[in-house]
């Protein structure tokens, strides 16, 4: 009856750090899919940011193809598209809700050329020299960029970045002392098993093995059920909003379930190697 006793409180306590540890996991992966979301919906903001590059009025439409063909090799540009002078009368005359017919006797835009750069060619220092070298070229009569709204989008970038930072160094505290104090319980109910083991002369290898192995298999469950409890977050916000698919990703997903998988097996093992450590330690008057 004990011994039935004992093994049912063993389950019990296996299930309830499975639990405890799987909530932890959940809200770790929590934080990294938000950080992750917030790089992706930073990186789309900072994509759509234009740099114009008006021509010079005697620049040929071969010139400027030519032209953009030229600039497209460059490592900084994502996407460059060439505004005829009609397409850029037309697109003013839509904007302004004016009529087409003030501008018949002459069209006063130039051809442009509008280029799309790389996330990480968003800043301003880096737009600043791109700009430069490309006023260089005799056919680019003006570089125009929104050089306000690249400051303010990169600032608001960093301070997300920043609390999304402190709050995961804050989790992580919280997580090693939750999953430490779970796994120090367990271990603590095992105090003696460990000091009878040390009494007949078992090595301490021997003794903290099935701890080991059975933390990394609390450590694998956890990870697993964190991971089914995100996945099904996930797919109750697309359902609910698809635009969320965008920002998270099924590379996000893979990526969220490693760290949390990674993090699972790191800490109940390094908590549970501390605490039979500490046991095996221990003189047995302190046990009691």
């Amino acid at each position: 009856m004990a011994k039935g006793t004992g093994r049912a409180f063993w389950r019990l306590q296996r299930l309830t750090s499975i639990i405890s540890t799987s909530m932890v996991l959940v809200l770790m992966g929590l934080m990294v899919l938000l950080a992750l979301a917030a790089r992706q919906l930073a990186d789309s903001v900072r994509e759509n940011l234009l740099v114009t590059m008006v021509l010079t009025d005697e620049t040929t439409d071969k010139e400027a193809h030519q032209l953009a063909d030229s600039i497209k090799k460059e490592p900084y540009v994502m996407d460059i598209e060439y505004v005829s002078r009609e397409q850029a009368l037309k697109e003013h005359v839509e904007s302004m809700g004016i009529s087409a017919a003030e501008f018949l006797e002459q069209n006063p835009f130039s051809i442009s050329l509008e280029m799309k750069v790389k996330p990480e060619y968003s800043e301003s220092d880096s737009l600043a020299w791109i700009s430069k070298a490309l006023q260089d070229n005799t056919l680019v009569s003006d570089v125009i960029y929104q050089d306000d709204l690249v400051k303010s989008v990169n600032e608001n970038i960093r301070r997300v970045q920043s609390v999304l930072f402190v709050i995961a160094v804050l989790l992580i505290i919280i997580s090693l002392s939750l999953i430490n104090g779970t796994v120090r319980l367990s271990v603590y109910s095992q105090r003696f098993i460990i000091h009878t083991m040390k009494l007949v002369g078992a090595r301490w290898s021997f003794i903290r093995r099935p701890f080991l192995w059975s933390s990394v298999l609390t450590g694998i469950i956890s990870a697993l059920v964190a991971g089914a409890v995100l996945l099904s977050a996930v797919r109750w916000a697309i359902n609910k909003d698809a635009e969320v698919a965008n920002y998270v990703t099924l590379e996000h997903l893979l990526i969220t379930g490693a760290v949390i998988l990674v993090v699972g097996l790191l800490i109940t093992v390094v908590c549970t190697f501390i605490s039979v450590t500490h046991y095996l330690h221990a003189k047995s008057s302190s046990l009691y």
